[in-house]
């Protein structure tokens, strides 16, 4: 089985890799090994893994030469992670609009033209996110509210699940979108994420640093591990079709918390870490990032078997034994 991944190198991608490397497969596939194709735009996407043959290629993938190399042999299965951020997408459209819409249009025409070729319908699982929910948010989110984005990149992973929907329904592929909540806890790398303070307030108070906060203590988010987000990703390329439905964008379950809540997680490992972490609220921030409903329902993923972290406190283990 051949599998592309897009954005290998990224946070999400480095575990994913890893996990597709020791699974060596998708678990309902008859095919016993897994050859990982990774492309990122640094040259050493991480990944390794006896079980399965890799080879990375780096590379723009928006850039049409790169997406000649990728398809130079059929695909069975492609996890696409590749994209440009929040706060980057907002502050250069083009940049978001090149990454996040052209590329992923151009890797659909690329699985459609090998699907009518008689080539191998491509499993086609697609990182979307929650940010396909705009401002102001409502009271309570579950499977039947709508997506109405506020910002170029939740709008751009709207489009996205669009077409995924339209293209599964061509035959073109077999696609499925997970729509991901705040995956913690993240390096302190700046990728331009405007959401980036959910990793921080875990972080760096752990590390013994002092924090400032740029939302309240009442702020509310969603988040999950990448331990759980990577589990939920493979769980739901495994789905059986049929039961996924038409509609193939999916919201991952999360933990709905608030900043306090995480702060007080925090002090349960050092009691000392509480005292390093200072609120100063930017309202336009907490707006947009910080009000996410506590009333939330993820019914459909938790039918197809994915689930949440169980506790803040098992999400910040599982980032102290990975740390």
């Amino acid at each position: 089985m051949r599998t592309l991944v897009t954005g290998a190198s990224g946070f999400i991608g480095q575990g994913l890799v890893a996990a597709l490397a020791v699974q060596a497969g998708l678990r309902r596939g008859a095919i016993a090994s897994i050859d990982l194709l990774l492309t990122d735009l640094a040259a050493d996407a991480p990944g390794s893994g006896a079980a399965a043959s890799l080879r990375r290629i780096a590379g723009d993938i928006a850039d049409p030469p790169l997406l000649g190399q990728l398809f130079a042999e059929p695909l069975d299965a492609i996890f696409h992670l590749a994209g440009v951020v929040s706060g980057a997408a907002e502050s250069d459209f083009a940049l978001g609009k090149r990454v996040n819409l052209d590329a992923t249009i151009a890797l659909l025409e690329r699985c459609r033209a090998q699907a009518e070729r008689g080539g191998p319908v491509v499993r086609f699982v697609y990182a979307s996110s929650i940010a396909v929910f705009g401002v102001p948010l409502p009271r309570r989110i579950d499977d039947a509210t709508a997506p109405a984005p506020t910002l170029s990149y939740g709008a751009h992973k709207r489009a996205c699940e669009v077409l995924i929907d339209d293209y599964a329904r061509r035959g073109c592929i077999d696609g499925r979108a997970l729509r991901l909540p705040g995956v913690v806890v993240r390096p302190a790398l700046p990728n331009g994420a405007l959401s980036g303070f959910n990793s921080d307030l875990i972080r760096e108070p752990l590390a013994g640093r002092k924090y400032v906060c740029p939302v309240s203590r009442k702020a509310t988010l969603w988040i999950t591990s990448r331990r759980s987000a990577v589990a939920n990703l493979l769980r739901l390329a495994d789905a059986d079709t049929a039961t996924i439905g038409p509609i193939r964008a999916l919201t991952a379950p999360a933990l709905a918390v608030s900043v306090g809540a995480i702060v007080d997680a925090v002090a349960r490992v050092d009691p000392r870490a509480a005292g390093l972490v200072h609120c100063e609220a930017q309202p336009g921030l907490e707006a947009q990032f910080g009000r996410w409903p506590v009333d939330c329902a993820f019914e459909r993923s938790r039918a197809l078997g994915l689930e949440s972290d169980a506790s803040l406190d098992a999400l910040i283990r599982t980032h102290l034994e990975n740390a």
